[in-house]
């Protein structure tokens, strides 16, 4: 029973760091601001705080568990299309940031194609994670 007790509890502390950790990572970097400011959806600010906490809560779930379940060509696209969209948002925000893209875009001449370096990362990771999801799901 200690046994138990002593795995909950240090279970629970390792959740708490990490997902302290990964609140810290998105408030330091100011990546979900940012993107509520791109995308001009201030009004949707509670949603975006929802859906943070219920993605953080389902992968948590999903880390812990083996789930393998047969579905429709269609939906494993649709989960694969929004891990596409959710890394390339992630990784076209980062990026922004970090300012890499303006400093990159400036330094060869290409200041008003910043949105479609932006596009084509968040495209790439779209087609890559749908790539992986219809060919290791079957």
């Amino acid at each position: 029973m200690w046994i138990a007790i002593a795995e909950t509890i240090i279970g629970l502390s390792a959740g708490l760091a990490t997902g302290a950790g990964f609140v810290a990572f998105l408030t330091v970097l100011g990546i979900i601001p940012r993107l509520i400011q791109l995308s001009k959806t201030h009004e949707f600010i509670v949603t975006y705080e929802a859906a943070v906490t219920a993605g953080a809560f389902a992968g948590t779930i999903l880390s812990f568990h083996y789930f393998h379940f047969h579905a429709p060509l269609l939906l494993i696209s649709l989960w694969g299309l929004l891990h596409g969209v959710f890394v390339g948002m992630l990784a076209a925000a980062l990026t922004e940031v970090l300012n890499v893209f303006p400093i990159l875009t400036r330094r060869i001449g290409l200041d008003g194609s910043l949105i479609w370096f932006f596009m084509a990362i968040v495209l790439g990771k779209i087609t890559g994670s749908l790539f992986q999801w219809l060919l290791f799901s079957y």
